[in-house]
């Protein structure tokens, strides 16, 4: 029974979201695995408060990950 565990950010992902984040990674195990494992297959997520979670040395805030989320949207168009 695979348990896929994803860790976020409080307050960055909406609860729809996060469903289709539950719904895709379910849907990855099944590519792999077979259609079997749907009913066994587990995906909870983990939210981190604001500013207990750091990268490049520095916490990070919801606001932070928004920021970085709509510049690499700006980039890549």
């Amino acid at each position: 029974m695979p348990l896929v565990t994803i860790e976020i950010i409080q307050g960055v992902f909406t609860a729809g979201q996060k469903r289709d984040l539950i719904e895709r990674v379910t849907d990855a195990v099944v590519a792999v695995e077979g259609e079997a494992l749907r009913d066994v297959t587990w995906v909870r997520i983990q939210e981190i408060a604001q500013g207990d979670w750091g990268i490049g040395g520095r916490t990070l805030t919801a606001a932070d990950v928004r920021a970085m989320a709509a510049s690499r949207s700006t980039h890549s168009s």
